[in-house]
């Protein structure tokens, strides 16, 4: 489940609802799609930043926006299963 998060960072917007998903660990296991209460989504923005969504289901926890360098999303890319570009 994609969570709808918007976060000002370093003077800068993150919005889930502008940016594109550009993979995920997000599946469908037949009852929901969280893996285990949680999921993370790499998004990409129109200006070519990259971030990721952070949603859990979790009491207690929040859903969080972590941004990240070009290199750091290469290597998040290649572990997350879900690949949407």
């Amino acid at each position: 489940m994609r969570a709808k998060l918007k976060q000002v960072v370093d003077g800068k917007v993150y919005d889930t609802e502008t940016a594109q998903v550009v993979a995920s660990d997000e599946y469908w296991e037949g009852h929901n799609f969280e893996r285990r209460g949680t999921n993370t989504h790499l998004y990409k923005t129109k200006k070519g930043a990259y971030f990721l969504g952070h949603s859990t289901q979790w009491q207690g926890d929040k859903d969080s926006i972590e941004v990240l360098s070009e290199e750091e999303a290469k290597e998040k890319y290649e572990h997350l299963p879900e690949h949407e570009m």
